[in-house]
């Protein structure tokens, strides 16, 4: 899909990337697809900024980026290898990598409640503190972790100690990048 270009079919609400500011593209708007993983979209316009555009609203750049149905599972078999594949579909929107093989999930414990259910407790941090997709991210953890059947409760905590560096990649990771 990258380098695709698409016109918006409706105005669609993106955020500005890497500042992550809100803002609304306006019907019409011509868009390179820059990247498509974890659900969200990565568009260019045509000045070369990128935004990006929420799962739900893909379909406003053609049917292809329509947002997927998702299987329910059952909320009795919980495994917290399900939160680990969750965690691997969240994406930086810059680099085309999940959280994971990055090496931006420090800590992930699941622990039962008492009323029955799960509560996940992450710490992650980010590839730059002053990055303006910080809480974006977060959301896109907390609400991915949160899909999970049998989760009840999705804490993520952004850290900054020890802080990040390429040394917590993985050589998955690596390889994507074209760096082995």
């Amino acid at each position: 899909m990258r380098g695709v270009t698409a016109m918006l079919e409706r105005e669609v609400p993106a955020t500005i990337i890497p500042s992550g500011d809100r803002v609304v593209l306006p019907e019409g708007a011509e868009l390179r697809v820059m990247q498509t993983l974890g659900g969200n979209i990565t568009v260019q316009d045509p000045y070369g900024q990128l935004f990006r555009i929420d799962e739900k609203d893909g379909a406003a750049l053609g049917a292809e980026y329509a947002p997927q149905e998702k299987a329910a599972g059952d909320a009795s078999a919980f495994h917290e290898e399900q939160v680990w594949e969750q965690l691997r579909t969240v994406y930086d929107p810059e680099i085309p990598v999940n959280i994971v093989e990055l090496g931006l999930v420090y800590a992930c414990k699941a622990e039962p409640l008492p009323e029955g259910g799960q509560r996940v407790d992450i710490q992650m941090t980010l590839t730059a503190p002053g990055c303006g997709m910080g809480p974006v991210l977060v959301d896109d953890v907390r609400t991915k972790v949160g899909s999970v059947p049998g989760v009840k409760e999705a804490n993520v905590e952004l850290v900054w100690d020890p802080p990040w560096d390429q040394g917590r990649m993985t050589d998955v990771a690596r390889l994507q990048l074209g760096w082995m």
